[in-house]
């Protein structure tokens, strides 16, 4: 999509800019030298990229000894280290003056060292592989350095940040609202397929290095200041993404918050606001798509918690719980994030006072874990039936996971729609990646167990016994389900009708969850 064009002008924001023609060069010499996902993993290779995975970057500077431009672009921005000025002149032509001006470098004497990390990223898609960059503020804590951050930082492609690109429908859309845009990665995969993007944030800082983000990969997106839906009141959108400030803290002062993660609001309240009110900004058949953490209570399901937010709103979900941590982990996982871990350069009496101040609050609010996963809302089209899963899956899942997001939609609508005599009529086909595993002492006659593994998207496991596991053999497209149960009830001996009243209710489940397939239906 050409244009490059930014509705906000990013002089009215005290924050890093960079001309037009500047960032023209900047793109122009980042692609010559190959400053790509591909270039650097080839020059740092996998023991150095592995390292810096883990913000380690001793490897990366051994593997960029031998200098050339390309190695003293990595140096620079992705190991944080200071280079010659004359190397980085040669590298970037004319370049560095404006870089300086514009505060993404420092120049210190014949040195040269980031101020704005400048960072590759790659989008593999059907219609091909696109080449980003993305400007964000560095790396905290690389090497066990300190790892203090300022209320305003902007943070890079982090792993939420990734997942979340992973969750989203990819259908073209006509408009799409990036909410809390942060560095602006989101954008950038959304103008793959939206015609129009929107991108919100509550920090100049934010919106001017996700607008030069957006000029430097010619992106055209429309750039609001204000939090929540307040930049778009009155507009409604066919895809919102966000990865909101979620994390679970105490009320505390201003000065503490930091805004890429924190909302000023207690507890998992700005994640339930979003949930409540984006049914007000979505095009009838448009998708929200939230990465966040919620509450677990100690004397209660997260899964009613979350029904709770959703009821009034009309909205059909799947709502995926992938990862569950105590209280204390989280605690300290957050307050390393902060740098306010002695680990992390951190103060220890301030750490500890900390620690207990904040998991005491989450005692006194009655959390007894916290969960993080996802959140895919729809409202429905005209007609469309509301459907709903709550559901946790702790264990690996093929990525990118939007396509099975799209399709667990149609499969729940399908299924919505059909009572139990249409089931039974239905002639169904075993899902392709589904295997049969059996387990049980060796020379047995029959199995302990049977398992129903997929092999791909959710790669779900089911333990199954004999007749479901007959029922997802026969399912070929041959016979209806009502067929493969009465014939299963004739080998078996049993009544027809006690088989299908009780397995047709699991019969709808091994459709829901994708072990069978219902496209078959339409063919016969």
């Amino acid at each position: 999509m050409p244009g490059g064009v930014l509705r906000r002008t990013l002089a009215a924001v005290s924050e890093p800019s960079l001309a037009p023609a500047h960032l023209a060069a900047l793109r122009e010499r980042l692609r010559t030298l190959d400053f790509t996902v591909t270039g650097v993993q080839a020059l740092l290779g996998d023991r150095a990229s592995a390292a810096l995975q883990r913000n380690e970057t001793g490897a990366g500077v051994l593997a960029t000894e031998g200098g050339g431009p390309l190695a003293v672009l990595v140096r620079l921005w992705l190991l944080q280290r200071p280079v010659p000025a004359t190397a980085l002149e040669e590298a970037l032509p004319d370049l560095v003056p404006a870089l300086a001006d514009a505060g993404i470098v420092a120049v210190d004497g014949e040195e040269v060292r980031a101020l704005v990390d400048v960072r590759p990223h790659a989008d593999s898609s059907e219609d091909g592989d696109r080449d980003y960059w993305v400007l964000s503020d560095l790396t905290p804590g690389l090497d066990g350095r300190p790892g203090a951050v300022p209320a305003d930082h902007v943070l890079g492609i982090s792993p939420a940040c990734t997942s979340l690109v992973q969750q989203v429908v990819r259908a073209p859309v006509g408009s799409a609202l990036d909410l809390g845009t942060g560095c602006g990665v989101q954008s950038l995969h959304l103008a793959a397929h939206a015609d129009r993007v929107v991108a919100t944030d509550v920090t100049g800082r934010s919106l001017a290095l996700a607008g030069l983000t957006a000029t430097l990969n010619e992106i055209d997106v429309d750039l609001r200041d204000g939090g929540f839906f307040a930049p778009v009141a009155g507009e409604r959108f066919d895809l919102v993404v966000t990865n909101p400030p979620f994390v679970i803290s105490p009320p505390t002062d201003t000065a503490d918050l930091l805004v890429y993660r924190d909302s000023g609001l207690p507890g998992d309240a700005a994640v339930e606001r979003i949930v409540r009110e984006v049914a007000g900004f979505l095009n009838p058949g448009g998708w929200c798509q939230v990465l966040a953490n919620w509450v677990i209570p100690a004397d209660g399901a997260w899964e009613e918690r979350i029904t709770s937010w959703l009821e009034p709103t009309g909205l059909s979900a799947w709502v995926v719980q992938r990862e569950v941590l105590d209280p204390a982990q989280y605690v300290e996982l957050w307050l390393k994030d902060s740098g306010h871990h002695p680990s992390t350069g951190g103060d220890v009496d301030d750490y500890e006072r900390r620690h207990a101040s904040w998991l005491r609050w989450l005692d006194d609010q009655g959390v007894g874990s916290i969960g993080f996963g996802w959140l895919n809302l729809r409202r429905p089209d005209a007609g469309e039936p509301v459907v709903r899963r709550v559901e946790g899956w702790h264990h690996d899942v093929e990525q990118p996971i939007g396509p099975e997001v799209a399709a667990w939609h149609a499969r729940a609508v399908a299924l919505a729609r059909l009572d139990d005599h249409a089931l039974l009529e239905q002639r169904l086909v075993l899902a392709p990646d589904v295997v049969q595993e059996t387990h049980g002492p060796p020379g047995a006659e029959d199995p302990e167990t049977i398992v129903l593994r997929q092999q791909r998207w959710m790669r779900r496991a089911r333990a199954v016994d004999t007749v479901l596991a007959g029922l997802a053999g026969a399912c070929d497209g041959d016979l209806t389900v009502g067929q493969v149960l009465e014939a299963l009830a004739q080998l078996l001996e049993q009544d027809p009708e006690q088989v299908v009243a009780a397995y047709l209710p699991q019969v709808r489940d091994l459709v829901a969850e994708r072990y069978l397939d219902l496209s078959a239906a339409s063919a016969h």
